[in-house]
């Protein structure tokens, strides 16, 4: 029988390399973005390259509805999903005060309220199955605050404390739920940013990241060897101290005044 994904995010970056890595495996993929031409375009992609049978719906997850929208057609559709793959998510940079309001909202409920809504709607059906799967995105943001990027870090210690606590509660039902802590990655998410450094891994090595990962019993996993080392730093580090340095990094990047 064909299992299905579903990845948020899916037509570039991180999203698009977890569809590819799925195609391989003979997966029916379901691709989440806003864009409907360019999930068209790339819907025809892993079916011409794979051979499987692709799904696509254009949903805007940073508006409030938009998850329960999307599940609602999804089982209209009668699909049903074996794997939930949040990857949807993005950050304002700046001084807080300078980031409009609007901006901040759309943030967190991208990063926090959607993703917590779906993984509730599908984690309720993949408990009923004894079956299932849920990869969220987190960052190695999550691990400390990150001034002049405080919402996001903010939203993503969210998603792992959440993931890491769910995989506790539903690993008795079969269902594996994993946090991934990616670093600076290749990825359209930093596209017309300033990045505080130039190091970056690219978006295949943080899916092989996650699969190898889902093999193993962690419930959290960070994506390379620089980002471990970072995360070791943070728990060496007094906190203040890990806050000067993220916030002097931040500030050389992203302070607008």
């Amino acid at each position: 029988m064909t299992r299905t994904v579903l990845v948020t995010g899916a037509t570039s970056g991180i999203g698009f390399a977890f569809c590819e890595a799925y195609s391989k495996k003979n997966y029916q993929i379901i691709l989440v973005a806003r864009s409907q031409e360019r999930l068209q375009s790339l819907s025809k992609q892993l079916t011409k390259n794979y051979g499987v049978q692709t799904f696509f719906f254009a949903k805007d997850l940073s508006k409030e509805g938009a998850a329960f929208e999307l599940f609602q057609e999804i089982k209209a559709a009668k699909l049903k999903v074996d794997i939930l793959i949040n990857n949807a998510g993005f950050s304002n940079t700046g001084l807080f005060t300078s980031l409009p309001l609007e901006k901040i909202q759309q943030e967190m409920t991208l990063n926090i309220v959607s993703l917590t809504k779906l993984t509730h709607l599908f984690l309720d059906e993949m408990k009923q199955q004894h079956s299932g799967t849920i990869i969220n995105l987190a960052s190695i943001a999550s691990f400390y605050p990150a001034p002049y990027e405080s919402v996001y870090a903010a939203t993503k210690a969210y998603v792992l404390s959440f993931s890491e606590a769910l995989q506790y509660e539903y690993q008795e039902f079969g269902i594996r739920v994993l946090a991934v802590c990616p670093g600076y990655t290749k990825t359209s998410f930093f596209d017309g940013r300033k990045l505080p450094y130039t190091r970056a891994r690219n978006p295949e090595m943080v899916v092989a990241t996650t699969l190898k990962s889902l093999k193993t019993k962690k419930i959290s996993v960070i994506d390379g060897f620089g980002n471990q080392l970072q995360f070791l730093l943070s728990r060496l580090l007094p906190r203040k101290l890990m806050l000067k340095l993220t916030g002097d990094s931040g500030k050389k990047a992203w302070a607008d005044g």
